[in-house]
């Protein structure tokens, strides 16, 4: 989705010509933003001297990895141990005639890199291209007892070993031109993700085994802006097309025991625009589409179908204003609509139940699901110390073939910045949300199964309180503090059976430090503790047991950099993360049973020394140390329950090393 470029996108922009390449890995699409509406001669500095020719850097990484599990891969962007290379860029040219391109790059040539490439004239025309590649490692380490080959699932004697991991390889091109007052562009994307990924099934019996994946994603988006002194529109067009290159997965004695996933397209038109008048802004969206899926199925007795012939048509659309209505009160509100019609066919066919076949004919149920939302807000500005904002929303959905039809969500909430002291800055932020609706019943496709006290957390009645507090401080010019706390309880008064109640709350603590133009550093503190209680019913009535579920987080850091040694040729750098996260689960019948736990952490540290030979070559010495460990009482070894088959246990417990070594040229 296109989305205009403001003053505050243009500054990131700017900004973003300093910053390192890894932070533009974030933002695969960089043409997601619209440059063509901003004048940017009028935001150039014009004393700037303009410099023709080619600027900027680029640098060259050489690496050594010791590691013994492939996890370490997400921190160190390859999972090859031993020796390694890469490249860095971020490169630009120019020359009289307006003609501008930039290159940017980053680890390019390891499993987790990126190249952007924009050229072209800013007010006409402008080509950008861009690859990335994203791996995410889970284990190298599974133990498998079926093995892929051909679409077929084939029994080993031996248990294999297998990794798993995805890799996602992303290419895009994409073509903007146009004048001042419009702007059209085309953009074209693909991906292709391959690896393997955990998945079961029942063959007789529960089998863990290495999913397969090789997938294409292709997407087109064209489109049209256009703008005028006090109004902007955007017309565009998506499609979409997802293609599973993996079929149907057979056994040497049974064919299609696991379906694949279908392929799929998807279709959508949007048109939005914004008019402002005085001091009113009114903006509005309207969307639609259609999302298809026609595979063949599957063939099992007494199944008319050979395909699913499945259609979804959507409609989204919204409508809001703004208005100052003087120079200390502003109004706003906004209405929003979004429907999704599930038009797929409909037939009556025998269908399998938890019992087992009941020979009974049923129709598959098409869900529906309709949003309807209301938001009214408004802002009191009492002096320049203090702010006062306060508002209401409403949600309403609708839901075909559900345990409940209709729910609604009523939220109030209030915001209150004060500004009365010096170099401090607090806010206030507090709400009540309140969800009812129609009467919860137990669903006809799911009563045999379901007892009729359930209550789904997502439909059930809930009352929340939630409250926010954030102060910000300069208690002198070298030193910046952020404290933010948080606090929410959710009560599900009417449920019995489910979910019950939960609480969350906790803080962050940041602090920046600049001591002089040489030295500066940061550090961190966060913790966040969520607490719930569920019921459930061991015979199918009222509930007689309890589950109480404790998670709690916390994430610190420090990082320092010190330029400006050895005549400022020398500066040195060090960061250090530490995350940990704990889950416990007590379950309480005739008496208090821990249910085991989750619990995992990590400690992350880079060093860092850059030393400039000349103004234009640098060499740069870096070390980058991860100790990871996490358990899950989930995991468990290949056999160690009879009857259940696992991939073993895929826990980690590590500690990884990056040595690297890094030469940059800096063009003038």
């Amino acid at each position: 989705m296109n989305c205009k470029l403001n003053l505050i996108t243009l500054s990131l922009l700017a900004m973003s010509g300093s910053m390192t390449g890894s932070a533009f890995a974030a933002d695969f699409g960089v043409n997601k933003a619209n440059t063509s509406q901003v004048k940017q001669q009028m935001f150039q500095c014009k004393r700037c001297p303009q410099i023709d020719g080619y600027t900027g850097t680029v640098g060259f990484n050489a690496a050594y990895i010791d590691s013994d599990d492939i996890h370490a891969g997400n921190a160190f962007s390859t999972d090859k141990d031993g020796a390694n290379a890469s490249i860095d860029a971020d490169l630009n040219y120019q020359n009289a005639t307006g003609y501008k391109a930039r290159f940017q790059a980053h680890r390019l040539g390891l499993d987790n890199g990126f190249a952007h490439l924009e050229a072209g004239k800013p007010d006409q025309y402008e080509l950008v291209a861009d690859f990335q590649q994203l791996t995410h490692y889970q284990s190298g380490n599974a133990r498998s007892q079926l093995w892929y080959q051909d679409d077929m699932l084939t029994p080993s004697e031996y248990t294999q070993t297998q990794t798993l991991s995805l890799q996602r390889n992303q290419a895009g091109l994409g073509l903007n031109f146009g004048r001042d007052f419009y702007q059209a562009y085309v953009r074209y994307e693909h991906e292709n993700k391959t690896g393997y990924q955990s998945a079961s099934m029942v063959t007789p019996r529960p089998v863990n085994f290495g999913l397969p994946v090789d997938a294409d994603t292709d997407k087109l988006t064209a489109g049209m802006s256009m703008s005028g002194v006090n109004w902007t529109t955007d017309l565009n067009y998506l499609v979409s097309r997802y293609h599973n290159a993996i079929d149907n997965l057979s056994q040497p004695y049974r064919y299609d025991v696991y379906a694949a996933s279908p392929d799929n397209e998807a279709q959508q038109l949007n048109l939005s625009g914004q008019y402002q008048l005085g001091r009113t802004v009114m903006s509005a969206r309207l969307a639609t589409g259609k999302m298809t899926q026609n595979d063949d199925l599957i063939q099992m007795s007494g199944n008319p179908l050979q395909r699913w012939d499945g259609e979804i048509a959507i409609l989204d659309g919204k409508l809001s204003a703004t208005s100052q209505l003087n120079n200390k009160l502003r109004v706003g509100g906004s209405i929003d609509y979004a429907k999704r019609d599930n038009q797929g066919s409909v037939w009556e066919f025998p269908q399998y139940e938890v019992n087992g076949l009941t020979g009974a004919f049923k129709q598959n149920a098409p869900l529906d699901t309709e949003r309807r939302g209301l938001k009214l807000n408004a802002a009191y500005r009492f002096n320049g110390n203090y702010r006062l904002q306060a508002g209401y929303d409403r949600k309403v959905m609708e839901r075909s073939h559900s345990e409940r039809e209709q729910t609604h969500d009523d939220t109030l909430w209030s915001k209150l910045n004060v500004r009365a002291l010096d170099n401090l800055k607090i806010r206030f932020k507090a709400s009540l949300d309140n969800r009812g609706g129609s009467e919860y019943q137990t669903q006809a496709l799911t009563s045999s199964e379901t007892n009729p006290l359930l209550r789904k957390y997502y439909l059930a009645d809930r009352s929340r309180t939630a409250f926010e507090t954030q102060l910000n401080h300069n208690p002198a010019s070298w030193l910046n503090l952020n404290i933010t706390g948080r606090y929410a309880f959710d009560d599900y008064k009417n449920t019995q059976i489910g979910l019950t109640e939960s609480e969350d709350y906790g803080y962050d603590i940041n602090l920046g430090l600049q001591m002089n133009p040489s030295l500066s550093g940061y550090a961190f503190v966060g913790q966040q503790w969520i607490s719930s209680k569920q019921n459930g019913s061991q015979a199918f009535s009222t509930a007689d047991w309890q589950a109480d579920i404790e998670d709690e987080f916390i994430n610190l850091g420090m990082g320092f950099n010190y330029s400006g040694l050895l005549q400022d040729k020398l500066s040195i750098g060090g960061d250090y993360l530490f995350a940990n996260s704990d889950s416990n689960t007590m379950v309480t019948h005739a008496t208090s049973i821990p249910q085991g736990d989750y619990y995992a952490f990590n400690h992350s540290l880079k060093l860092r020394a850059n030393y400039a030979f000349t103004d234009e070559m640098a060499l740069s010495l870096a070390y980058q140390y991860e100790r990871y460990y996490d358990t899950d009482y989930a995991q468990i070894d290949v056999d160690t329950v009879p009857g259940l088959t696992t991939l073993g246990n895929l826990n980690h417990n590590y500690n990884a090393h990056q040595v690297m070594l890094s030469f940059s040229y800096q063009l003038r």
